[in-house]
């Protein structure tokens, strides 16, 4: 008898994925729950198309494939012989590096001091994230170092339109209020973490799941490696990693890091689209005396009046003048195709 079900692709190595396959109340599968390892039909190499983790897809097997364990359940072959993805899902959103679908939440994570922030590359990866519907939530650590800047980055990046906490692991200081809003905005989404080298990205995810470093220490062993490097995108079911998330659907990324900002060779959109990407612009919008204003300079921008108010911060007024020059140097022939 021929199976098709739906599950969410948590990793892919080598044109293998590992698939954990929904639960279907109404029509169950023999594998219903359960994860696997399997490849994709040939089509897609043919269409240009690469399963992403994160894709939601269709997976297709025969009961003749399967064996069954010592307790008499049915079960897959090790190897994933005789099951195949056989269809993606609509996608939401398609990332580069780390190659990830269906990203919902990215917490972007910086350090009060050592290293001091870098708040282009911050406001970059908030760009980006907004472009693509990804809901950007910041995490200032290290408050411990500077106390005072911490604060001052958080009312910043709150005032501009974002979830913000201020957060100390050496103190234990705002782990619990961002385990809080991950329990009630993103139990049931797809969430990932990045931030530059040495921000303390690491040692926060593992305050907050402290059964993660075990659980990619299992992946490392399975896929043979001596210790634990992030080489590619793993998802955690987060029901499995955060207490009070029992029936919760969502995961978190373990990624390689979120590398890959450069917008003169990637295609993440136009600089006519960037004043969209800058939730503290949106009021503003629309009311500058000339329709075609670019924001950097011309006369009666409503943009520029409400920073010189102070309503939108200089700093981010900054960053979106440093990447419009960086698309407006952009052209056609430097891209690279992005994962369709």
């Amino acid at each position: 008898m021929n199976y098709q079900t739906h599950g969410r692709i948590t990793q892919g190595v080598g044109g293998l994925y590992t698939i954990r396959l929904d639960v279907t109340p109404n029509a169950p599968t023999p594998l219903d729950g359960m994860t696997i390892t399997c490849r994709a039909r040939g089509v897609f190499r043919h269409e240009g198309t690469t399963p992403l983790p994160g894709d939601r897809v269709v997976v297709g097997y025969d009961s003749a494939v399967l064996k069954t364990d010592e307790a008499g359940n049915p079960t897959p072959a090790e190897d994933g012989s005789g099951i195949r993805i056989e269809d993606i899902l609509p996608r939401r959103c398609a990332l580069i590096r780390p190659p990830m679908a269906n990203l919902e939440v990215l917490f972007v994570s910086m350090a009060a001091a050592k290293p001091a922030p870098l708040l282009p590359t911050v406001d970059k990866l908030i760009s980006i994230a907004e472009h693509n519907h990804i809901e950007p939530v910041i995490i200032v650590g290290k408050s411990d170092l500077d106390a005072a800047r911490a604060r001052e980055l958080q009312a910043l990046y709150s005032k501009a339109g974002f979830a913000s906490f201020v957060v100390s692991c050496e103190r234990g200081e705002g782990i619990a209020e961002v385990a809080s809003y991950i329990r009630e905005n993103a139990r049931d989404k797809l969430a990932a973490f990045a931030g530059a080298s040495g921000v303390g990205k690491s040692t926060l995810m593992n305050r907050l799941f402290p059964s993660l470093a075990r659980m990619t220490g299992d992946i490392s062993q399975k896929n043979a490696r001596g210790r634990h490097t992030t080489r590619e995108v793993t998802l955690f079911p987060l029901s499995e990693l955060l207490p009070g998330c029992g029936e919760a659907t969502g995961y978190i990324a373990d990624t390689p890091g979120f590398s890959l900002l450069d917008f003169t060779r990637f295609d993440f959109f136009e600089k006519d689209d960037l004043p969209l990407t800058m939730r503290d612009f949106a009021p503003y919008l629309g009311q500058c005396r000339y329709s075609d204003c670019t924001h950097l300079k011309e006369e009666g921008c409503a943009v520029l009046e409400a920073v010189r108010r102070g309503d939108i911060a200089p700093s981010r007024h900054e960053s979106f003048v440093s990447i419009y020059n960086d698309l407006k140097d952009k052209h056609p022939w430097t891209k690279v195709p992005s994962h369709h």
